[in-house]
């Protein structure tokens, strides 16, 4: 039995883009986003792919453009795909937020068995990980990078929302904001470990009131100009919303799981379903919200043999 992305094996095109001067982003047509940002002497790099051979080619892109050492690695979640390339960096310091330790310890190797079951095409040569990331350094709220020449980096918490520790990485004078998966610009949306009400609220909210003119999301392209912003965050807000209430709509009427899974993928399909990982996520998102719905606020722990549960129970048999 295989997962949808498991037959996704075509090399995805990287497009590298300066959004400002001394600041990166690299994207791959859907696959896991990443960039980096001047200082005067030092580089912060935001995510860290998969396995540290993934990690290098991105760094071999960054290399043509600066030599300065990697300070900071700033993870906004937990996920295997974002973190466990982190040791290619030689950062002195490995960022995240406090809950994002506190998974990591709880579910990372589970998260790890189960991200490489799901998207073998993303870790390139898993062998080259050591093992396990873990922060040297944590927040709750917010912690500022100084760039220098009066320039910073501000590291936000802006709460519960794709995992319960994503953060996001604001640039004030450039008016660019890193948001991690909390927000995809033209790519589905990941709920598998998610707060679907706080997300889609006030977690949103907080993303939105940065007046940011770029916006890097998780997946997809970047997001340039505020209408463009917006429609990044709106688009992220509806699909959440619409899972919300078609999943909500079977539960509140005793209706099985298999019909919600029908239902929301009904809805969401006709704007959502060429977008990239969209079959893929969604079992994983409807048993998430149900589970939300009974009441599990803090999300199960995903393993290789649920994940061929769900997929089995939801998809493989015909849904």
């Amino acid at each position: 039995m295989s997962f949808a992305s498991s037959g996704d094996l075509a090399a995805k095109e990287e497009t590298f883009t300066e959004l400002a001067p001394g600041v990166y982003a690299l994207t791959a047509e859907g696959d896991p986003n990443v960039g980096a940002i001047e200082a005067e002497d030092f580089v912060v790099c935001f995510e860290a792919r998969a396995t540290p051979v993934a990690a290098r080619r991105w760094l071999d892109r960054l290399r043509e453009r600066t030599d300065k050492p990697v300070r900071y690695l700033v993870l906004s979640h937990y996920h295997a795909v974002r973190v466990l390339g982190a040791s290619a960096f030689g950062a002195a310091e490995i960022i995240t937020h406090t809950e994002t330790r506190r998974l990591i310890a709880e579910r990372g190797e589970q998260d790890w068995a189960s991200e490489l079951g799901r998207m073998p095409r993303l870790f390139e040569e898993p062998s080259s990980i050591p093992g396990l990331t873990r922060p040297t350094l944590t927040f709750t709220d917010r912690l500022v990078i100084p760039l220098g020449g009066q320039r910073e980096l501000v590291l936000a918490y802006c709460g519960r929302g794709h995992t319960a520790g994503d953060i996001v990485a604001w640039l004030p004078r450039e008016r660019i904001v890193f948001a991690g998966d909390l927000v995809e610009a033209r790519a589905a949306l990941y709920t598998g470990d998610a707060f679907h009400h706080d997300w889609s609220t006030s977690t949103l909210d907080n993303v939105a009131a940065f007046p940011a003119a770029a916006l890097v999301g998780g997946r997809g392209a970047v997001a340039v100009g505020e209408d463009a912003v917006a429609a990044a965050i709106a688009q992220s807000r509806h699909f959440l919303d619409e899972l919300r209430r078609t999943v909500g709509a079977v539960h509140a009427g005793g209706g099985t799981l298999r019909e919600a899974f029908e239902s929301a993928h009904a809805a969401l399909a006709p704007e959502y379903g060429r977008w990239p990982i969209f079959e893929h996520c969604m079992p994983f998102n409807v048993q998430r919200y149900w589970d939300e719905l009974d009441g599990v606020d803090w999300p199960r722990i995903w393993t290789a043999e649920r994940d061929q549960e769900v997929w089995a129970a939801l998809v493989a048999s015909g849904a």
